[in-house]
């Protein structure tokens, strides 16, 4: 996706909206709490100084800085930017997890986990790279 919505409009959008404008995978993922399958990601060996960004709406999300490598097949981070993600319990799969969702659109994005012992926070943000956009420093 190139051309994000507003992010005032973002979260009004209807799923058909959503359909036109993402990916099968990114639709998947974003808007039916899918999961891409580990190691497949494209930003997942992503190095560069930026910003990830929501694939849905644009909001920025995390810092590279943050990234971190946690051998899990998706790209991890220690922290979100302040606010911009959104933490609710899920359930679902017979497991009790922390699901994140991206604070502008309500778009899922990924889950945390607290098993990140050598990270600042000790936070895992186990995220989908179809959920992300990477935008790299200066760009």
């Amino acid at each position: 996706m190139t051309d994000f919505p507003s992010l005032n409009d973002a979260a009004n959008m209807t799923d058909a909206q959503w359909k036109r404008i993402l990916t099968p995978m990114q639709y998947h993922v974003l808007r039916e709490a899918g999961t891409e399958r580990p190691f497949t990601g494209e930003l997942l060996g992503e190095t560069r100084d930026g910003a990830y960004h929501c694939a849905a709406c644009g909001a920025q999300l995390f810092d590279a800085s943050t990234k971190f490598e946690s051998h899990c097949g998706w790209p991890s981070f220690y922290q979100a930017k302040d606010a911009s993600t959104t933490e609710i319990e899920d359930r679902s799969h017979g497991m009790v997890r922390t699901e994140v969702r991206c604070s502008n659109c309500g778009s899922h994005l990924g889950h945390v986990f607290p098993d990140a012992p050598n990270q600042p926070t000790g936070n895992r943000y186990c995220m989908n790279s179809a959920a992300l956009t990477f935008v790299p420093a200066g760009g």
